[in-house]
């Protein structure tokens, strides 16, 4: 018997299907990973603090501040619609004519948080302009112009078409 050797030639790997199809799944992992990375990196979350002691004597602060408008029993009632946010604020049952600051605090986005600065009539009831609001989930924070009190609330616009927010007794 007289053995033949096979005089066919093997073609080489990369003519073949299936170590390319082998390779598919690290290689997409790879640019997964690699977008990942850039994600991270060029999208930082902004919610993180690097000072926490100074954010915790800060979070005291606003306690008492939360304490003092509890003892002058500050109630606020404001709606927005036409561009305005109208309202009225009363102290101890009688209208408030300080000015005050209503800050808005954006869910995700610090650029988009405003601050406005009303002044009441002697009636206590304000009209300030308000650009379009967007619709989402706001904090809302309001303190006297001496920042000696605050209020704070959320903010369901505009499911919540009114906002009604009175200092804790």
């Amino acid at each position: 018997m007289h053995i033949t050797p096979n005089t066919a030639q093997a073609s080489p790997w990369y003519t073949h299907r299936w170590p390319w199809f082998l390779m598919l799944g690290p290689a997409s992992v790879v640019v997964a990973g690699s977008f990942a990375t850039w994600l991270a990196l060029g999208h930082p979350d902004a919610m993180v603090v690097d000072d926490y002691y100074k954010q915790g004597k800060a979070i005291n602060q606003d306690l008492r501040r939360d304490r003092a408008a509890s003892a002058m029993r500050i109630v606020l009632d404001m709606r927005y619609g036409g561009g305005r946010l109208t309202g009225r604020i009363e102290s101890l049952g009688r209208p408030l004519a300080a000015p005050f600051t209503i800050r808005l605090a954006h869910p995700t986005l610090p650029v988009r948080d405003l601050s406005l600065l009303v002044k009441p009539d002697a009636d206590g009831a304000f009209s300030v302009p308000l650009p379009v609001l967007e619709q989402t989930h706001w904090q809302v924070v309001v303190e006297g112009n001496r920042r000696d009190w605050r209020l704070a609330k959320s903010w369901s616009w505009p499911r919540q078409r009114q906002l009604a927010i009175e200092a804790d007794r």
